[in-house]
C-alpha cells in the first residue's frame, strides 16, 4: 500500500494529497502519518510547498469529517434506543445509559473533537458520535478544523524537515499509534469491568 500511495502522491500532487486524506478520515486502516510526511517530503524536491500541503491536507480532513458526522446524525437516538430495547440486555444497557452518555458528549464534546483529532484511529472515529449528539455543526466544524490543522502542521513539518527520511517518521509514528491502540483496549477493558461492577452493585 505504502507504494502505491507515494506513487499515486508523486503523479497527482495536491489532488492525491486531497483525495488520499479524505479517504483516510472516512477508512481509519490508511495510515495519516505516512500522506502526510511523504506530503511534506515531496515540498523538498516538487513544485508543492509546505503551507499549499498543509492546507490541502485540513481540507481533506475536513471533508472526511462531515461524512462522518452526517453519519452519525442520521443514527439518532431513537433508533438507538430501539436497538437497546431490544438488544440491551445482553450488554446490560439501559435507554438511561444512553442519554447519560449523550449529556457528556454534549457538555465536553468540543474539546473531545479537538484533541481526539491528533490520535490515531479516534481522530477519524471522533465525527460520529459528535453527530450522533447533534452538536452543534459549525462548532463541530471549527474544532476539527483547528485539530486537524495542527496535527497537518506536524506531521508535513516533520517530513519536510528530514526529507529523504521521512519514513523514519513513520516507524516513529507507528510506534505511537501501537501505545495508544493499547491504551484505548485497557481503557476500553476497564470501562466495561467498571460498568457491570457498578451494575451488579446496583441490583
Amino acid at each position: 500500500m505504502q507504494n502505491w500511495i507515494t506513487e499515486f502522491m508523486e503523479s497527482y500532487g495536491y489532488l492525491a494529497v486531497f483525495l488520499m486524506i479524505t479517504v483516510e478520515n472516512v477508512f481509519p486502516p490508511i495510515p495519516s502519518e505516512l500522506i502526510l510526511t511523504f506530503g511534506g517530503f515531496m515540498t523538498t524536491y516538487t513544485e508543492l510547498t509546505l503551507t499549499g500541503v498543509i492546507v490541502i491536507a485540513t481540507l481533506g480532513s475536513v471533508a472526511g469529517a462531515i461524512i462522518l458526522y452526517w453519519l452519525g446524525y442520521v443514527l439518532r437516538i431513537e433508533r438507538l434506543e430501539l436497538i437497546v430495547d431490544r438488544y440491551g440486555h445482553i450488554l446490560r444497557l439501559k435507554r438511561e445509559d444512553l442519554h447519560k452518555a449523550n449529556a457528556w458528549f454534549d457538555r465536553f464534546g468540543y474539546w473531545t473533537v479537538l484533541f481526539c483529532r491528533m490520535v490515531p484511529l479516534i481522530r477519524s472515529l471522533i465525527s460520529i458520535p459528535a453527530g450522533m449528539a447533534k452538536m452543534n455543526f459549525w462548532l463541530f466544524l471549527l474544532f476539527t478544523t483547528i485539530g486537524s490543522l495542527i496535527w497537518n502542521i506536524i506531521l508535513v513539518s516533520l517530513g519536510a524537515a528530514v526529507g529523504g527520511s521521512w519514513e523514519k517518521i513513520v516507524e516513529v509514528m507507528d510506534v505511537y499509534s501501537n501505545i495508544t491502540y493499547a491504551v484505548i483496549a485497557i481503557a476500553f477493558i476497564g470501562g466495561v469491568f467498571w460498568f457491570y461492577r457498578k451494575r451488579k452493585k446496583q441490583k
